[in-house]
C-alpha cells in the first residue's frame, strides 16, 4: 500500500462523512435558528426548547434518510474491502 492508496482511502472516508452528516447538520442549524428567533421574540429563554425540535427534527429526518444513509456507508465499505482484497 502505498501514500497515494492511503490518501484516496482518506479522501474517499471524509466525503462519505461528509455527505452523511451534512443533512443532519443542516436540519439541526435551521431548527436551532429559529427556535432562537421564537426565543429572541418572545422572551422565552428555556433551555428544552431549543433541545426538543432538534431531536424530533434529526429522528424525523433519520427516518427519511436512513436507508440512503445506510446504503452510502455500505457501499463505501465495499469498495474499501474490494480495494484491500485487490491489494
Amino acid at each position: 500500500m502505498t501514500q497515494g492508496d492511503v490518501v484516496i482511502y482518506l479522501r474517499s472516508a471524509l466525503w462519505t462523512v461528509m455527505k452523511l452528516a451534512a443533512p443532519l447538520l443542516l436540519v439541526s442549524l435551521a431548527l436551532g435558528l429559529l427556535v432562537a428567533i421564537f426565543q429572541a421574540a418572545t422572551q422565552i429563554h428555556e433551555q428544552t426548547l431549543t433541545f426538543v425540535p432538534k431531536v424530533v427534527g434529526i429522528a424525523f429526518l433519520l427516518l427519511i434518510l436512513g436507508n440512503w444513509m445506510l446504503t452510502n456507508l455500505t457501499d463505501f465499505f465495499n469498495s474499501v474491502i474490494q480495494r484491500v482484497l485487490e491489494l
